[in-house]
């Protein structure tokens, strides 16, 4: 188990986490959704592709603060049409804060 990584729960409960975990030795984030011990998918992003997770991750930050929604890569042209506003479901409250800490070492299984 890496020892560099984080835990967010999600807004529904039932015990339901992301775990992000940082595998140096393979060059990759893993990004894994968990119910409470159970692991129920992963998905392992190349450590190339942080950086525009982390710009798509901030864009989305900084609209749900009221600041520019339009991200990175978009392009403001001079005297276009301003585009539709894409309507938005909210689910639930988004306001809390991820708590940054250690991931549990577990014990390795035994095999006979």
């Amino acid at each position: 188990m890496p020892t560099f990584g984080d835990l967010f729960t999600d807004l529904r409960g039932e015990d339901r986490t992301l775990r992000v975990s940082y595998h140096p030795d393979r060059g990759a984030v893993v990004l894994s959704l968990w119910s409470g011990t159970m692991c129920r998918g992963s998905f392992r992003m190349p450590a190339d592709d942080v950086d525009r997770l982390v710009a798509l991750l901030t864009s989305v930050g900084t609209a749900a603060d009221g600041g520019d929604a339009a991200g990175p890569g978009t392009a403001v042209v001079e005297g276009a049409a301003p585009a539709p506003e894409a309507s938005v479901e909210r689910t639930g409250d988004i306001s809390g804060t991820a708590r940054r800490m250690a991931l549990p070492t577990l014990p390795a299984p035994r095999v006979a």
